[in-house]
């Protein structure tokens, strides 16, 4: 069968597989090292820190950091579609 990618379609892909490898290879060491660093810890009480239970949790500030950036991109997206339309009648060969 043969590839539907463009070349630069392959090349994305090739760089999205290597961050994805690499991501992996990250993650499975930062476990490991948690995995140790837990089992020399000795266990701490509770902080009773003012207004802690005001803060988010580290799965919301991670949620709403990318749920801001997903917006942002799209954002910056139709502008750059909204100013390519804009231009076109200003490159060769486009009708006015």
């Amino acid at each position: 069968m043969a590839s539907t990618h463009t070349p630069g379609q392959q090349v994305q892909d090739d760089i999205l597989k290597t961050v994805q490898t690499s991501q992996e290879a990250v993650m499975d060491w930062v476990k490991a090292w948690a995995d140790a660093v837990q089992s020399m810890m000795p266990k701490l009480p509770a902080a009773n820190l003012p207004f802690a239970d005001k803060l988010p949790k580290p799965e919301e500030a991670v949620a709403n950091a990318y749920d801001f950036a997903e917006q942002l991109l799209a954002s910056q997206r139709k502008f750059a579609e909204d100013m390519l339309k804009a231009t076109a009648p200003l490159l060769p060969g486009q009708a006015n």
